[in-house]
């Protein structure tokens, strides 16, 4: 029974880490039982004239890390090797909205590594990611030249277009 009363007590911090230590932070991180989450994305470079592909961490210097901050236990983190520190506004660290974590979530694989969203075509049903239409849902109406999306959504029981651009939707 205290479990679940822990579990609900769980929140998201960010720390932050040592240069190119992410590896060895995540490593250690988990060794001590701790939940954590390190979004990577795709990334392509030119090197010695050919192209290569490698996942790098979509926030570079930093990691996500769940933990009950009344336990105290993030003191623990701090002394972790490959992390700098705990992001923190005073004394204590500052929690990361758990929207934003699932957010980020919800848009990565099973290995944490960014999923490309599909080109969006008329007809598909999208939902507003930023902005103050943040979590409405909605369907393409069209694209047009400039790369405007056009979208046809029921606000109070009326049809209503919204022009917006693209990295603002996700499609549903």
């Amino acid at each position: 029974m205290t479990q679940n009363v822990a579990d609900k007590e769980l929140g998201w911090f960010l720390a932050q880490l040592k240069p190119n230590s992410a590896k060895i932070a995540q490593r250690n991180l988990e060794r001590q039982g701790f939940e954590i989450f390190l979004p990577l994305e795709e990334t392509t470079q030119q090197r010695s004239g050919q192209f290569v592909t490698a996942q790098r961490p979509l926030f570079p210097g930093y990691i996500f890390v769940a933990f009950n901050a009344v336990q105290g236990r993030w003191r623990a983190i701090n002394s972790t090797q490959g992390i700098t520190r705990l992001v923190s506004f005073g004394r204590a660290p500052a929690p990361v909205p758990d929207e934003l974590v699932d957010g980020l979530k919800a848009r990565c694989d099973g290995l944490d590594k960014l999923v490309k969203q599909p080109a969006l075509a008329s007809g598909d049903m999208v939902t507003f990611v930023k902005g103050p239409l943040s979590e409405f849902i909605g369907e393409v109406e069209k694209i047009d030249a400039q790369q405007r999306v056009w979208i046809l959504m029921d606000i109070m029981g009326r049809q209503t277009r919204v022009k917006t651009n693209e990295a603002q939707l996700w499609a549903v």
